[in-house]
């Protein structure tokens, strides 16, 4: 349910490698480090030019273009599927990829891959997924797809704004209480899960009833404030020096986000329609 990649604010991003070619992880504050290092001692001989060291690294314009590679893997896969498949072979592949995906997703979040192939097949993956869910849920509501495709997009741009405006700032804080309200979102599904299995409906929270359309309204206002935690933590990267090739980490993260987003929408909108 929650976006595991960025929950660690300021933590676990690579600077830019030292000799060797080898990437240090920095955890000090951006404001305490210089951006020239540590000169050398007064007479000491100059070290070799490292040829290893990249020199490249990561910019804004990487992370948008990463990004939109990921997420538009995801919508080419989904597509393919709604447009290809009968409505029992997509759900039948959909099981299987979410717990592919489940576990690439893991795995990446938590060894911190910046593979490109890994993210893109892990966006494959995800497009099946997607792609079985959304035929299920289009044939029973004839254009729920596209309009929870338009709210997932239209909440992302809204909270891209409301953090570049500063209306909402990402503070310690801030960080804190939306990890405990992200535990508190899985701590009642998981609940809910269970009571299912003795109570029809479980608590109520996914029956589609006024406190289903609730608990839904509030799991989609706190995955739209996970974004601000996407864009600090990119904020950072950038500001630190981390390697080109840590934004197809940031896209993986972002994907997980807009992907949780959407499915919360998909379900929303499906109880207004019943």
């Amino acid at each position: 349910m929650s976006n595991p990649v960025f929950s660690r604010r300021g933590g676990g991003i690579p600077t830019a490698p030292a000799q060797g070619g080898y990437a240090t992880w920095n955890t000090a504050p951006a404001s305490t480090q210089s951006p020239y290092g540590t000169p050398p001692p007064y007479g000491a001989q100059p070290q070799p030019y490292d040829t290893t060291a990249p020199t490249q690294y990561m910019t804004l314009d990487d992370v948008v273009v990463r990004t939109a590679a990921t997420v538009g893997t995801v919508v080419a896969v989904a597509a393919a599927v709604m447009l290809t498949v009968s409505t029992e072979t997509a759900i039948g592949w959909a099981l299987p990829a979410a717990l592919i995906g489940l576990v690439l997703g893991l795995v990446i979040s938590f060894k911190q891959i910046t593979n490109p192939a890994a993210i893109l097949a892990y966006a494959a993956v995800e497009g099946v997924f997607l792609g079985g869910i959304s035929k299920l849920f289009e044939d029973l509501y004839d254009g729920i797809v596209l309009q929870a495709v338009v709210g997932t997009f239209g909440v992302f741009a809204g909270m891209l704004v409301v953090y570049k405006t500063g209306a909402i700032r990402v503070t310690p804080k801030f960080t804190k209480w939306l990890i405990g309200a992200l535990i508190g979102v899985v701590a009642l599904v998981v609940v809910n899960l269970v009571a299912g299995f003795f109570v029809d409906g479980g608590l109520g929270i996914r029956d589609g009833g006024p406190l289903a359309i609730i608990f839904s309204l509030v799991v989609i206002g706190i995955a739209a404030l996970t974004f601000l935690l996407d864009f600090d933590m990119v904020d950072q990267a950038i500001r630190r020096g981390a390697p080109q090739r840590f934004a197809w980490y940031a896209a993986f993260g972002l994907v997980v986000g807009l992907v949780w987003l959407y499915l919360e929408i998909l379900r929303l909108l499906s109880y207004f329609r019943d």
